[in-house]
């Protein structure tokens, strides 16, 4: 690896371009020029630099405001790798909102225009689910492909939105909405008024943001009733946990729906995502279900008149 210059971006100062982060991971040191403001480079681990001090030769990442910083401009000058954040960075968004646009108007597809919020659920839960098991079989076409399928249900939701007689609100509101939630839950990145950040304390303090800005009025407010039982129940625990309710004030009994509620807190209180490890389980039950069929196929046998001893012996071993 030579020197890179990586330069912030213009229009949100103190965000760093996502290619940059392989070569940050890779240096043997990192600098930040003159321009980059000293919160952000302390933040960093970065030592501010002199650009008679460096060499493009070295593994050093350079973070500059401006490649006409002299450290940057050094560098550069001398055959350093540039890394910057694309500009106009979005602008694969505008377009596929601006198709949208054209498929819900008058001469597009009259399949698209005739859809409701309502007729979409479906697609955005399949998508949703193709979308994990894109990120559970690690497969990174898929991933790509299903974080599209995602964004096209949001787009399209948010069209449809658009079309409301009473209260009409577009893709632009949408975006808006969550800068606005991003920026006032991240005070420690985007404000002066709390020094420092404490991990461990990050989801109360997350919590206790949401709270206030949504006016709840109970800590299980804003839960999503309608997700999976594991998740839902992984969900109140967490929400309970976080507000200081005692574990024997959790759901008990003998009965399965009890013991399911009690398995599920104590994973999630231990750090696990109960959801999580329970799709993976079944993903490997259902694997190893095909492959005992495959292997009694390959005897000869009919897959679907196997019996126990059959199934024990075509049964994938443990390794």
């Amino acid at each position: 690896m030579t020197a890179v210059v990586v330069l912030l971006s213009p229009r949100l100062p103190g965000v760093l371009p996502a290619a940059a982060l392989p070569a940050l991971r890779a240096a043997t040191e990192v600098y930040a020029g003159k321009d980059v403001p000293e919160e952000l480079r302390r933040s960093l681990g970065a030592r501010e630099v002199a650009a008679e001090e460096l060499s493009a030769g070295a593994d050093v990442v350079l973070i500059a405001a401006d490649d006409s910083e002299p450290a940057a401009a050094a560098l550069l000058a001398a055959g350093a790798t540039k890394i910057a954040t694309p500009e106009p960075a979005g602008a694969g968004l505008l377009d596929a909102a601006a198709v949208m646009d054209r498929l819900r108007s008058p001469g597009g597809c009259p399949w698209d225009a005739e859809q409701t919020h309502d007729s979409l659920r479906q697609y955005l839960v399949e998508e949703t689910y193709e979308l994990l098991e894109a990120i559970e079989d690690g497969d990174r076409a898929a991933l790509r492909e299903e974080l599209g399928d995602v964004l096209l249900q949001v787009l399209f939701h948010a069209r449809v939105a658009a079309e409301h007689g009473e209260d009409p609100f577009d893709i632009d509101k949408v975006a808006g909405d969550l800068v606005d939630k991003l920026v006032g839950r991240h005070p420690h990145v985007f404000a002066t008024e709390e020094e420092g950040f404490e991990l461990d304390r990050h989801d109360r303090r997350w919590e206790e943001l949401k709270q206030a800005e949504k006016k709840r009025e109970s800590s299980v407010d804003g839960v999503a009733l309608g997700q999976p039982a594991v998740s839902l129940a992984a969900k109140l625990t967490q929400r309970v946990a976080r507000v200081g309710l005692p574990v024997d004030l959790l759901p008990g009994g003998d009965d399965t729906g009890s013991t399911l509620f009690g398995v599920t807190a104590v994973a999630k209180l231990a750090g696990e995502d109960p959801e999580s490890e329970l799709r993976s389980v079944a993903r490997r039950f259902e694997r190893d279900v095909r492959a005992a069929e495959l292997s009694a196929k390959a005897e000869g046998l009919d897959a679907t008149r196997l019996t126990a001893e059959d199934w024990r012996r075509h049964w994938p071993q443990a390794t």
